[in-house]
């Protein structure tokens, strides 16, 4: 969900300290039984390919997930309430995952409405969006022990964000591919209810046009770590790897305060990008 006030970009829509953080990522994912730490911190050299959808079914009241359900491909479109394809504030997602749910081998089609809803620790396994409503997912869980796990699976045609983290925790990204897009990842800037949050971005493909791939508010203690991250056709480096925003409560437009590494809240360094 985008942030109350936050202007929306103009885009079309169509040991080391390091080390050891990372490490904690893949022990998150190895516990939590879903997927490995080796293959969350391999390095593929391309991004998959888009599956074909095998089926679909309308949605028009969001599925509720305990436990794991897998699509097998199969494509979900909204419907009726959820079936409006606009970017709308406050819409119901198509799908809303209990604390600990996990959601895999499934595509979103159009209309999207606002995607996921994850209220707890959820994994989302091979989750692809082919065009992003009012965001892709959202991260709503309260508590600090909360792990949020994105893996596989792609985004595009988001006019906003892609992943908006609202809640509480962690939340890893990894193997995952986004094209034509604004930002991949935002820790929500102007919340009635803030937290300190944990990003970790890892073995992912950005592809432009898009505006940035994390953004997180310095003055709450977030941070984002980058890694192996693959950017196709910004030559120009337009993409921002990592924005540092002024977050607050009350409803206001967040301040940009600054971009780029600073080996504490924007951890990464020029090596883990690498641009095609």
């Amino acid at each position: 969900m985008r942030a109350k006030n936050e202007t929306r970009p103009r885009h079309r829509r169509r040991i080391t300290r390091r080390r050891a953080l990372f490490a904690g990522a893949g022990a998150v994912l190895l516990t939590g039984g879903a997927l490995g730490a080796t293959s969350m911190l391999s390095t593929a050299g391309a991004a998959s390919a888009w599956p074909t959808a095998k089926g679909s079914q309308a949605v028009s009241k969001s599925v509720e997930v305990s436990g794991t359900l897998d699509g097998g491909y199969k494509r979900y479109y909204g419907s009726g309430a959820l079936g409006g394809g606009d970017q709308g504030e406050g819409q119901d997602p198509i799908f809303k995952l209990a604390d600990g749910a996990v959601l895999k081998n499934v595509i979103i089609g159009s209309p999207a409405a606002d995607g996921v809803h994850c209220m707890g620790s959820c994994t989302l396994q091979n989750v692809w969006w082919e065009d992003v409503g009012e965001d892709a997912a959202t991260f709503k869980g309260k508590s600090a022990s909360s792990v949020y796990t994105v893996y596989g699976g792609g985004a595009r045609k988001a006019s906003d964000k892609v992943l908006q983290f609202n809640g509480a925790g962690k939340l890893v990204v990894s193997k995952f591919q986004v094209n034509d897009f604004g930002k991949l990842v935002r820790s929500c800037g102007n919340c009635s209810t803030q937290y300190k949050r944990t990003i970790i971005i890892n073995d992912v493909d950005i592809s432009a046009p898009g505006t940035s791939i994390v953004g997180i508010n310095q003055n709450y203690g977030d941070t984002a770590a980058l890694r192996n991250v693959r950017i196709h056709g910004d030559s120009g480096k337009k993409i921002s790897p990592c924005d540092r925003f002024q977050g607050n409560n009350t409803g206001a437009e967040p301040k940009k305060i600054g971009s780029g590494p600073d080996g504490t809240y924007c951890r990464y360094t020029a090596a883990d990008l690498i641009y095609k």
